[in-house]
């Protein structure tokens, strides 16, 4: 017996929730009606469609029409004795799966399965996980019963109708991420290559618009304003899209403002503050669907909800980083090139990448409440990262870095968030850098080509320099300046009485009672100062709205016997004044 519940509009940003397998017609149909009445209070584009003959459903963050898997983000094939779901490379659209006896239940979010399993127990090793890299590693979810479909795999289980019964899955791995043997090393040739490249691309994903003005989230930065020229010199309209953190962060608009005075393109800001950022913290919880740990959700719901008001699809930058070798891959190569001089270094190379996460890894026991860190002590998460930074796949370090981040910050982090925001707000997404061409030709790219000395990602910029202005093409990448450690110290301070309450915390089990207090007073650890203090408390902070909003444990009471009662230049004085 078999069930789906889709949307049936292919252009129209949807989600998906479905069963296969054996049990009771009656029993399946009951649950699944369950399940949408617990979603009918979203605004999730969902309807009926049952059927008993073969089905091929397909999702894409991108709106394109399209009945054929090869070309869809995510997807679901069903006949009466088969069942494959599976998701492209660059892990656009989330996928999730649990069986119950001999049913597979799968939902493109987390939430539409949470009322067909028996148990919502949270996930020691994802809960782990989530405090090393502020994201859940595929294939766990926060979920014990629940797992994800791994991007760039297909999973299939094969029915016994005469038993009643189905096999274990077999997974299939649909593309890898590898150097390839014949290399670039012609600036000349590649510079020409890349341009074509990059304009096939955008002409892709504009093929099915008629003249409807899209939105394109616009940093100022390198990648998100060669998606604003290839758009113009297509002939799209454009209005553009940033972020405006005031005083407060690091000034990104006014380079967003010369790109859309270069490109004759309208620039809506969208002013970010600690009370806009309170106001859109459970919607962006909501929306997220999975805890995602990083700064830049909130000001990222802000920004897809002001376009939603004027657009239906929307452009980012997303993944440049991943396919030219972004500023991140520095302090790697630069470690390796040490462990080669010095190897009786203490760390492996899977351990300096964790440090590149810059979360809590290295931290469990402090962390940690004593139960919750004797069970991660017996897991190691470089066992998430092995096949990322698979050897074998690639001679050149730098190509190994790539696929790794393609996998891992890109398909496990920022593409799904991406997808979840738009999705939210009714939003198709077009990541010009999501174009599976563009991308594999990338790894034909010889290592002087990607990082010529410092210069990060230097033949997209010898293709582009044409096209945009040379402050714009040559800066140095800085990265989004959101202000949470300011944000944090300051209009959010009493807040995180609530938030990140030491009763609340000792009665949930997980972090240790007092850990805010330890990381806002520096006595976590040496490195967790500046940016990091703020990074680490608003992972905290997701963690806890997502397992009260989503999960929906209980919350607790509250304790008065926290420093965040009192302003925090109060404490910053007491503090000064014992030092000395």
């Amino acid at each position: 017996m078999t069930g789906i519940l889709s949307s049936s509009v292919a252009t129209c940003p949807h989600q998906l929730v479905g069963y296969w397998g054996y049990d009771h017609p009656q029993k399946l149909a009951d649950l699944l009606h369950g399940v949408l009445q617990q979603a009918s209070g979203n605004e999730w584009n969902l309807k009926s469609l049952n059927s008993t003959k073969d089905i091929v459903a397909t999702l894409s963050a991108g709106g394109f029409n399209s009945s054929l898997p090869t070309n869809a983000d995510a997807w679901v094939k069903i006949t009466q004795n088969h069942l494959s779901l599976g998701r492209e490379a660059f892990g656009r659209v989330p996928f999730y799966w649990t069986q119950i006896e001999q049913v597979i239940w799968f939902a493109s979010r987390l939430q539409l399965l949470l009322p067909v399993v028996a148990s919502t127990e949270v996930s020691i090793p994802a809960l782990y996980g989530y405090s090393c890299f502020s994201y859940v590693p595929t294939p766990l979810t926060p979920i014990t019963n629940i797992l994800a479909i791994t991007a760039g795999t297909e999973r299939t289980w094969q029915g016994e109708a005469a038993s009643g019964t189905i096999t274990s899955p077999q997974t299939h791995q649909l593309l890898e991420w590898s150097e390839q043997t014949e290399q670039i090393h012609n600036e000349t040739a590649a510079i020409s290559e890349l341009q074509l490249l990059l304009q096939a691309g955008i002409e892709h994903q504009i093929a099915d618009l008629n003249d409807e003005p899209v939105g394109v989230f616009l940093s100022g930065g390198l990648d998100s304003s060669i998606v604003a020229a290839l758009l113009v010199q297509a002939g799209v309209k454009v209005r553009a899209y940033t972020l405006d953190f005031g005083n407060s962060g690091i000034p990104e608009y006014p380079y967003a403002e010369q790109v859309a005075h270069f490109l004759d393109i309208p620039l809506v800001k969208v002013e970010v503050t600690p009370k806009r950022i309170q106001q859109a913290l459970l919607p962006t919880v909501e929306a997220l669907d999975l805890p995602f740990g990083d700064g830049v959700t909130v000001p990222f719901f802000l920004l897809n909800q002001v376009a939603s008001q004027e657009t239906k699809i929307i452009f980012n930058g997303e993944g440049g980083d991943q396919l030219f070798a972004g500023w991140t891959n520095k302090p790697l190569i630069a470690a390796s090139v040490y462990q080669t001089e010095h190897p009786l270094g203490k760390e492996s190379f899977e351990q300096q990448y964790l440090r590149t996460f810059h979360r809590l890894w290295g931290y469990e026991e402090q962390v940690f409440q004593t139960k919750i860190a004797a069970q991660v002590q017996t897991l190691e998460p470089q066992d998430w990262l092995h096949s990322a930074l698979d050897s074998t796949s690639a001679t050149s370090l730098l190509h190994r870095l790539r696929r790794a981040t393609l996998m891992l910050k890109g398909a496990q982090n920022i593409h799904p968030r991406a997808t979840n925001l738009a999705f939210a707000h009714k939003l198709q997404v077009r990541s010009l850098f999501c174009d599976l061409s563009l991308a594999q030709w990338t790894f034909r790219l010889s290592g002087e080509l990607c990082l010529q000395g410092s210069c990060e990602k230097y033949i997209l910029k010898r293709a582009v320099e044409s096209w945009l202005p040379p402050e714009i093409v040559w800066r140095n990448k800085r990265g989004m300046g959101v202000p949470l450690t300011s944000w944090c110290l300051h209009n959010l301070w009493q807040t995180l009485g609530t938030w990140l309450n030491p009763a609340i915390l000792q009665a949930e089990g997980r972090w240790q009672p007092k850990l805010a207090e330890q990381i806002v007073f520096g006595k976590l650890g040496g490195t967790i100062q500046g940016r990091r203090i703020g990074e680490i408390l608003w992972l905290m902070i997701i963690w806890q709205l997502w397992r009260s909003q989503i999960l929906g444990e209980p919350v607790g009471k509250q304790t008065w016997n926290h420093p965040f009662w009192l302003p925090y230049r109060f404490w910053s004085y007491l503090k000064k004044s014992m030092q000395e």
